[in-house]
């Protein structure tokens, strides 16, 4: 959460600022596209770091099942979404965080990411990751 922050934080500031400046020199243009901008980073940053990260969201994943051919997940809202189809498992290289994809019940395509500090355990990270890996 700290690395997004430091990301996002700075990034939006600027942005904003530079839209004042330019508003107050005369350059409405600059203005509307680094306001336009500074929203956009705002919106996407606010969504990555109160959904994936601090889970406050309602359409935040809080649970897992893993079963042959099926994944249960269950939200902070208590919907339980399950992905029935082209389920893909995606590993990011510094092995933090995975992500999973595919069809949900009524055809959506879907996508969720986990970070490991959303488990207990780093042992049960890792065991939902052999298992995912392993799941046709």
């Amino acid at each position: 959460m700290v690395w997004d922050l430091l990301l996002y934080a700075p990034t939006v500031s600027a942005l904003f600022t530079i839209a004042a400046y330019s508003w107050y020199q005369s350059n409405p243009d600059l203005a509307y596209l680094m306001v336009f901008l500074g929203t956009f980073f705002l919106i996407a940053g606010a969504n990555r770091i109160l959904k994936t990260r601090l889970m406050w969201l309602g359409s935040s994943p809080v649970a897992l099942e893993v079963d042959q051919g099926r994944v249960a997940i269950s939200q902070r809202n208590g919907q339980l979404i399950e992905l029935l189809k082209d389920i893909k498992f995606h590993k990011d290289v510094s092995g933090r965080t995975f992500g999973l994809t595919g069809l949900g019940s009524n055809g959506q395509k879907l996508q969720f990411i986990f970070h490991k500090g959303q488990f207990a355990l780093e042992r049960d990270f890792q065991a939902l990751q052999n298992t995912l890996k392993s799941s046709p």
